[in-house]
């Protein structure tokens, strides 16, 4: 088989894994520990936010200059990933989709997160697919800045259209469309290269 692309690029929340209930109980342990209610989980907005938002710009997003903002930061340090991992799993078809791209490709992640991708990858049995993990730590500007898409795109030496990245947010499809990079919605109704339901599908858009 002959590839389209050199390089495919994933998000990971969303799209590598299913962790909006995670992410809940992990802004809600900030919440009850100042004695704040829940986060409202009929709220779209607080839903896209804690979905597709680097862990500083989501406390920026409810604290903002509230006086409890370095408080609520200070709980958030106590809370561990090995605490969040019940309320994780990892997408269908995903391992196998890898496997079959493996070889053909190369594979990298873009994500949000700051920080626990390397615990992820160990947990969630996905050693040795990705050559390069960008996360919002490792930048200046998180997506839907291109910066994380530009330096993936750096460390492999290729032109934007030598990549096709996975994600699932509108965050992905700016800094996608702001990095040159070709696009495909997973799970979502987003203006994309294509739009897929399942990770098998994206084989038909990366081979000839």
């Amino acid at each position: 088989m002959t590839a389209r692309y050199k390089v495919v690029i994933y998000d990971c929340d969303g799209v590598i894994l299913d962790s909006i209930e995670s992410n809940y109980v992990f802004y809600n342990r900030i919440m009850e520990g100042l004695g704040r209610p829940a986060i409202n989980r009929h709220c779209t907005e607080s839903e896209r936010v804690l979905h597709t938002f680097s862990y500083l710009d989501v406390m920026e997003h409810f604290f903002g200059t509230d006086p409890q903002k370095e408080q609520a930061l200070a709980i958030g340090k106590t809370i561990r990933y090995k605490e969040l991992m019940p309320y994780m799993r990892r997408e269908a078809e995903l391992l196998e989709t890898l496997t079959a791209l493996k070889g053909h490709v190369d594979l990298a992640i873009c994500t949000n997160r700051a920080s626990s991708m390397e615990m992820i990858i160990e947990d969630f049995g996905l050693e040795g697919f990705f050559g390069c993990i960008m996360t919002a730590g490792k930048v200046k500007h998180p997506k839907p800045h291109p910066e994380p898409l530009l330096k993936v795109l750096e460390h492999y030496a290729i032109a934007p259209q030598q990549a096709l990245f996975v994600g699932d947010s509108d965050v992905d499809r700016r800094a996608a469309e702001a990095a040159g990079v070709p696009f495909i919605a997973y799970k979502s109704d987003l203006a994309a290269l294509a739009v897929i339901e399942r990770h098998s599908q994206v084989l038909k858009y990366v081979f000839d």
